[in-house]
Order: C-alpha cells, then sequence, then structure tokens
C-alpha cells in the first residue's frame, strides 16, 4: 500500500498509486506522490513518467474520514498543501507525464490528470469534481484543461461526472482502450516519448509549461483559499457531515459524449 515505482523500460519510470479501498489519498500519500514524481522527474535516465493505479479507480480524491476524524485544522491544511504539492509535481516534472486512468478520477484525481500532459483512460473510466457534496472547493483550475469553460462550470456546480469518450471528443484524453490494455497503451505512449533526445524532450517541456496562458499553481491555490473558507465559517463539516464514505461514490449523472 502507498506510492511504489518502476523502471519497466529504459527511459521510463512508472509510479503507481495503491491507498485500498478507493485510492482516496491521506495526507502522507499526496507528499509521497509529489516526491515520487520529482524524483522520476530528476533522474537523468528517464524520459517519460507513467502515472497509475491500482484498485477500482485511479483516484477518489482526499481522504475525507482523515478530515473526519480531526477536531481541528490541521487535516484540513495538511491536505490542501498536500493536494498542492502533488498537482505541482506532475505539472513540473521534468519530463512529460502520461496518466493511465482507469474507473473513477474524482477529485484531486482530477488535479493529477489535468497536470499531466497527455491521457490515457479506460472505457470504463470517469473523471468529475464531486467537491460541492463533499464540503470542499478546488480544482476548477484542473478541470478547466479538460473541456471547455462553459461544460467546467456545469460540471462543477452539479457534482456530475464525464466520460472517457467524452474527454475524447474534447481533445483531453489522448486514447480510450479496454480497461485490460489501458497500462500496454500508456507505456506505448511512454515509448513513443522516451526515444527522443533526453535534454530535449525537457527543454520541451520547459518551454510548452512556459508558453501555458495560466499558472496552474497560483491559480489552484487561489481556489483553496475559498476551501479554507469554507472550513472555518462550518459549512464544509455540515456537507461531509452528509457524505458517507465507504467506497467511492457512485458517479452522479454522466454528461454523455456529444454526436
Amino acid at each position: 500500500m502507498g506510492v511504489s515505482t518502476a523502471s519497466p523500460e529504459k527511459g521510463i519510470r512508472l509510479v503507481t498509486v495503491d491507498f485500498p479501498p478507493v485510492n482516496a489519498l491521506p495526507v502522507r500519500g499526496w507528499y509521497e506522490l509529489a516526491d515520487a514524481v520529482r524524483a522520476a522527474g530528476r533522474d537523468p535516465e528517464n524520459r517519460c513518467v507513467v502515472l497509475a493505479a491500482e484498485g477500482r479507480g485511479f483516484n477518489a480524491g482526499v481522504d475525507i474520514k482523515e478530515v473526519q476524524r480531526d477536531s481541528g485544522h490541521s487535516a484540513i491544511l495538511g491536505a490542501n498543501r498536500g493536494c498542492a504539492e502533488a498537482f505541482a509535481a506532475v505539472y513540473e516534472c521534468e519530463v512529460p507525464v502520461v496518466a493511465a486512468v482507469g474507473g473513477f478520477c474524482l477529485g484531486g484525481g482530477i488535479g493529477l490528470v489535468g497536470n499531466a500532459d497527455a491521457i490515457v483512460a479506460s472505457e470504463d473510466a470517469v473523471f468529475g469534481l464531486p467537491e460541492l457534496d463533499r464540503g470542499a472547493l478546488g480544482a476548477a483550475t484542473h478541470l478547466a484543461r479538460l473541456v471547455p469553460q462553459h461544460l467546467m462550470r456545469a460540471l462543477y456546480y452539479t457534482s456530475r461526472t464525464v466520460s472517457a469518450r467524452e474527454l475524447h471528443a474534447h481533445g483531453s484524453v489522448w486514447k480510450v482502450v479496454e480497461r485490460a490494455e489501458l497500462l500496454a497503451q500508456a507505456l506505448e505512449l511512454a515509448r513513443e516519448i522516451a526515444r527522443k533526445d533526453g535534454m530535449l524532450i525537457r527543454l520541451a517541456k520547459a518551454a510548452i509549461n512556459g508558453i501555458d496562458p495560466v499558472d496552474v499553481r497560483r491559480s489552484y491555490r487561489f481556489e483553496q483559499g475559498f476551501t479554507f473558507e469554507a472550513n472555518l465559517s462550518g459549512v464544509a463539516d455540515r456537507v461531509r457531515d452528509t457524505f458517507a464514505p465507504g467506497g467511492a461514490p457512485p458517479p452522479p449523472a454522466t454528461e454523455e459524449a456529444s454526436p
């Protein structure tokens, strides 16, 4: 259980998250993930990182039970900072990051894939921000990198999810594959990237980040200020108390891909 790394072939580092039962990460998990991704990017032998997960889904966001057990604010502060570090680690990784997404990708999962360089998803993958149903805010910054502005707003306000096929239609998912083929297809894309010159691919990553129209770290931290305000006001606890974890919540109504 935790975050593990492997080198399945030359030039590729595989970072795998495994926090049963649903990959809802505790505070330490977000920092472990950030450290693993940053270390992979620093290694001069690597030219691409594949971010994957074991279990039912890719990521169910923050461990709500950890937050609920805390009578103060240390858990929510830890989650805020840990998420910010993990999301930034993916975005700032010195080499491209390919996310291999199977099953649910919710909350903090959107922060990870929204900051990735490419996404390969399984047929059963669903993406969404159920934050308003969990007494939280945040990661609209990253959802806006996956879908157009007005769709992002509708998804955010309703807590609906979108399918991998929908995101493929919007161009934010590279390929949609059978679940059994997910990791192999993500590695295939990583292999193609890793064939490039190591120095040049790092320069390319820095150059592309440099022309990004949105400063994702600053934008997300701005959102997190409102998350903390919701906690100080008591509204976050009121909403969280109606959420009963015990597995990933069933995805709300899903927007289907446009014909």
